[in-house]
């Protein structure tokens, strides 16, 4: 008789919360497990946000969300790190004060749409290419666990700045004015945050055991 092929499932691929799991990972306390593991990053991002420090240079204030939008989609993988970031957006746009604290932007739809917006708006997309590398293993060893965070804090960056020159552009600044209000005085200290975040998951997966399944 011809064997069945394995339906087994290389852990490799699959992010911490799953492994964590294994048998659990499909059954309600799993699902359960699972939604409740969305939320407490959306509740994390949401906490990072009100330790905010206005810069009086620029309306970009210095927040440690996304580290934390990071490490959820590290944690999460793709999938659910976007849907802990698209929750975070849609309390936001309901009004709830999940974004950080501001003198000059409002809480509300209109935050998206000022300055601000368009790093608030990479957040899913950082969550889901950080998230990605992770499913393949990147947050397994710290270096790659680096890549992975340092390829989703681009797609902040990226997203934010042209965001930034747009609306700089209707007052005669631009890409190179964004640049220096939105990413200059930002980048040395959050390669440095993105530096300690990228120990955390190696050290899980170390910590646990799991990492050698």
């Amino acid at each position: 008789m011809r064997e069945r092929p394995s339906l087994a499932v290389d852990s490799r691929s699959l992010p911490f919360i799953s492994v964590a799991l294994g048998s659990s990972d499909s059954g309600v306390v799993g699902a359960a497990i699972r939604v409740g593991a969305v939320l407490f990053v959306t509740a994390l991002t949401a906490a990072a946000a009100q330790i905010s420090v206005p810069l009086p240079f620029t309306p970009v204030p210095f927040t440690f969300q996304p580290m934390v939008v990071l490490l959820g989609g590290a944690l999460l993988g793709p999938r659910l790190g976007v849907v802990s970031q698209v929750i975070y957006l849609a309390l936001g746009l309901a009004g709830a004060p999940v974004f950080a604290a501001s003198p000059v932007l409002p809480q509300g739809p209109a935050r998206l749409l000022g300055p601000t917006g368009g790093y608030l708006m990479a957040y899913p997309f950082a969550a889901y290419v950080t998230g990605s590398l992770a499913e393949r293993g990147f947050d397994r060893r710290y270096f790659t666990a680096v890549v992975a965070m340092a390829a989703g804090l681009a797609v902040v960056f990226f997203c934010g700045v042209l965001w930034l020159a747009r609306g700089l552009s209707a007052t005669g600044g631009g890409l190179s004015a964004a640049l220096s209000a939105g990413l200059y005085p930002f980048v040395i200290a959050d390669v440095i945050k993105l530096c300690l975040a990228a120990s955390i998951l190696p050290a899980l997966w170390r910590l646990t055991g799991l990492g050698r399944a």
